[in-house]
């Protein structure tokens, strides 16, 4: 049975974390699908946006305890391609072109906060809990920490990474883990509120947008990133995308890229 729903509503496409009789917990084999459903919706032209979400009463719980007696017994080499792997769907989830929602309808532990913490908008049930539990098991937070650090910043990771401490839905965006915490009843309602101004927005931009701001928040801010982020406002006013877009709103027409 697969640890994923992968379903495609015109041009959204979704990604539910399926496996609610282990709280959505990661073993090798969610690890390896969730990869390959982030790569493929990564390069089909068709879809705008990817949610993520969960169904049962965890979004995530982390490591599967089971997958965590079995690397127990692994060497340092297999636990070192394991950690790899983990932190390569990390990575196609940060990185992927299209703008990424994640959907915490319950608690997020360990690798779950790297899933939250890796997506563009995290919306959070007001009960949502989150902990970077690793330490507790004598571990750390290792692949997940650049993108949770990067959230929630250095010094509160400092706190959170070593006390192990549960936070309510409310603290993670204090820290700018989460981007708006609703109700249980208003998650869907949140969901659709950003695909719908998403959905208006030229592809290419968002996708140049993404990476802008990843850019500007890690380079250092000297000549050669004025230089471009310049070149960057150049090719998009020269692109295809952004003449149409200049282009319909002195029209004052809707652009190509919205249906109707």
């Amino acid at each position: 049975m697969s640890a994923l729903i992968i379903d495609t509503k015109t041009c959204v496409r979704f990604i539910t974390l399926n496996r609610p009789e282990r709280h959505n917990a990661f073993d090798d084999g969610l690890i390896a699908e969730l990869t390959q459903a982030f790569l493929a919706a990564s390069a089909d032209d068709g879809v705008r946006v990817v949610v993520l979400d969960s169904v049962g009463k965890s979004f995530s719980a982390g490591a599967d305890l089971e997958w965590m007696k079995r690397m127990a017994g692994y060497d340092r080499a297999r636990n070192l391609e394991d950690a790899k792997a983990l932190a390569r769907l990390m990575q196609v989830i940060d990185q992927c072109p299209k703008p990424t929602i994640a959907v915490v309808q319950g608690a997020a532990y360990g690798g779950g906060v790297g899933l939250a913490a890796t997506c563009d908008m995290v919306v959070a049930a007001d009960h949502a809990l989150f902990c970077l539990s690793e330490v507790k098991l004598g571990i750390i937070p290792a692949v997940i920490s650049p993108y949770v650090v990067r959230a929630i910043g250095a010094r509160a990771s400092r706190r959170y990474f070593q006390t192990a401490e549960t936070f309510a839905a409310t603290k993670a965006a204090e820290l700018g883990l989460v981007s708006e915490v609703a109700s249980p009843e208003q998650l869907i309602a949140v969901r659709d509120r950003w695909i719908a101004a998403l959905l208006v927005n030229g592809p290419a931009a968002m996708a140049a947008a993404k990476d802008l701001a990843v850019q500007a928040a890690e380079r250092t801010l000297d000549d050669s990133l004025r230089v471009w982020t310049a070149e960057r406002i150049a090719d998009l006013r020269a692109s295809d995308e952004g003449k149409e877009g200049v282009t319909a709103f002195l029209e004052r027409r809707k652009p190509s890229w919205i249906g109707g």
